[in-house]
């Protein structure tokens, strides 16, 4: 049998673009399609967070819309699976695209619309048919815990006391009192001098009421048309521990898991193969064990990033190590999805100080662990922003120049300071940029089984700098050693009272960097003790696959 042993040596400086990994595969393996068939295509998916505002103009009014999300398609993925200079993300996570009050779109006014500034309903599904075309699932914002204040149905609420929208939202004679969870209002004096009503978040988004049947009617309706008429492949639901309140209890009801665990059901009726990932803001997986195991299909798991972010900071990676264990051991297989930030949190590249280096660890600590990963748009260039929220959902940075590539009127949000230097442009062509380090990693992400969908199986180590563990699906096994240290590290070893291997002696052969791996030996139950590894480069990532060595 033909060994097929790759090694990834993701060091500084060392990483080519992405046409390059044709070349380092042994003779004889097979491509790899980007995008799984069947129900399962998310077991594959490397997905990427999109704000259509801030992606790129095609019309020249400052603001990005569908029309240019689809010329930027081929950027994300051109489809071809061989090669090439796109991300290779598989899937696309498009905040919120509905008519909507405000610039963001969680305040929707009219469900089965899209938001005017970004085009029409047949731009969106003009859209979806070219990110199919590519191998790319597109997956929907879906704002179901509350509307806007504006939305028709909250202002017949407020106007018409007898009206049946009334009872689709949260409504007292008198103001309870109580705040909402994180100590902020939550219950508003109606307009029209009908009682109070109830918005978890602010005035402007009241909740619905999906003790009423007929909301719950509703936000299937909508579902249904997203689905069908409109081509999405998924859902993520946003604030979804909001959904049903039990009086002062605010997050996480019985209620809650119920209503989601018919909605999983209604949508997978409606189009098999449909992929739902809900939102349980800053959510430990001790928080996130009771919405399994027959609610939505994934749930965004915080800390595994998180700490893949303080450890490329700090050097520690056994916080690193301990999240993926705790995830590992409590939640179901693929069904968490890992990132490192969001559109609500400052970006990654801020909480890295700005360092490149820092940036292609955690980035490979991302792309190496099991579940779905999520990575937020400029993320992969170490765009920059911090609060308020608009500086982190600013335009994308393309290229030089006053509208940075994304517009050529003024941008509806100002570029950032380093907009000239920091492009796409600029780390296109760059073997070394950051650019082609996830460009990379995506592809190796998709390209193999052990890394997209395989088991997790922990490692210990003799160095606090390095965490270690081994991805195992169908007939292939990764090892992925990460070095998180500013320095190189000598001596390190590995240990592992139940690998998982079938006994005996594994090949490691190094494609990328200078490493020289020995054999690897597998003991009695898969033990491994002692196993030296060479030197490691700092803040440096290694992804292999073994191969039995025959004797």
């Amino acid at each position: 049998m033909l060994a097929i042993v790759v090694l990834l040596g993701l060091m500084t400086g060392s990483v080519g673009p992405i046409a390059s990994l044709g070349v380092v595969m042994a003779q004889g393996t097979p491509v790899a399609t980007p995008v799984s068939a069947g129900e399962n295509w998310s077991d594959d998916a490397v997905c990427y967070e999109v704000f259509v505002r801030s992606f790129f103009d095609a019309d020249g009014d400052g603001i990005g819309d569908l029309a240019g999300l689809t010329e930027k398609l081929d950027y994300i993925n051109d489809g071809d699976p061989t090669g090439g200079q796109d991300l290779g993300a598989t899937c696309v996570w498009l905040m919120p695209v509905m008519e909507a009050a405000s610039y963001h779109g969680y305040d929707v006014v009219d469900y089965y619309t899209i938001e005017s500034d970004y085009g029409t309903n047949a731009d969106f599904t003009a859209f979806v048919a070219a990110a199919h075309e590519r191998g790319i699932r597109v997956v929907l914002d879906l704002v179901l815990n509350h509307t806007s204040s504006q939305h028709p149905w909250f202002r017949a609420a407020v106007t018409d006391h007898g009206s049946a929208f009334r009872d689709w939202y949260i409504f007292e004679d008198e103001n309870p009192g109580y705040l909402g969870p994180w100590g902020a209002p939550a219950w508003y004096p109606s307009p029209a001098g009908f009682g109070f009503y109830y918005g978890i978040f602010w005035e402007g988004m009241p909740d619905l009421d999906y003790t009423n049947p007929a909301v719950t009617a509703e936000a299937e309706k909508i579902s249904a048309f997203w689905l069908n008429e409109m081509g999405v492949d998924g859902f993520r639901l946003d604030a979804i521990k909001h959904l049903i309140e039990d009086g002062r209890i605010q997050e996480n009801t019985d209620a809650t898991h119920a209503w989601l665990r018919d909605y999983r059901a209604f949508v997978d009726r409606t189009k098999p193969g449909v992929y739902t990932v809900g939102e349980i803001f800053d959510a430990s997986p001790p928080t996130l064990e009771p919405y399994y195991p027959d609610q939505l299909h994934g749930y965004f798991n915080f800390e595994p990033g998180r700490q893949c972010l303080a450890a490329a900071v700090n050097g520690n990676a056994v916080a690193v190590g301990s999240a993926l264990e705790t995830a590992a051991e409590t939640l179901p297989g693929q069904r968490w999805a890992p990132f490192l930030t969001n559109h609500d949190q400052a970006r990654a590249m801020n909480a890295l100080n700005g360092n490149v280096d820092r940036a292609k660890i955690a980035a490979t600590c991302l792309l190496t662990m099991p579940g779905l990963p999520f990575v937020y748009y400029g993320e992969e260039i170490g765009m920059r922003g911090t609060k308020p929220d608009e500086r982190i959902r600013t335009p994308m940075q393309w290229a030089p120049g006053a509208g940075g590539g994304f517009t050529d009127g003024a941008p509806w949000q100002p570029l950032q300071d380093d907009a000239d230097t920091l492009t796409v442009a600029a780390q296109d062509a760059d073997p070394a940029s950051l650019l082609n380090h996830y460009r990379t990693l995506i592809h190796l992400h998709w390209t193999y089984p052990s890394l997209s969908h395989g088991d997790f199986l922990p490692l210990t180590t003799n160095e606090r700098n390095v965490v270690a563990y081994l991805r195992r699906a169908e007939h292939e096994t990764a090892l992925v050693v990460l070095n998180f240290g500013n320095a190189a590290i000598t001596g390190a070893t590995l240990d592992g009272a139940a690998s998982g291997l079938t006994e005996g002696a594994y090949a490691l052969a190094p494609i990328f960097g200078e490493a020289e791996f020995g054999d690897l030996a597998a003991f009695t139950g898969g033990a491994v003790a002692g196993y030296a590894l060479p030197v490691l480069a700092a803040r440096t990532g290694y992804v292999a696959l073994l191969e039995p060595v025959d004797v």
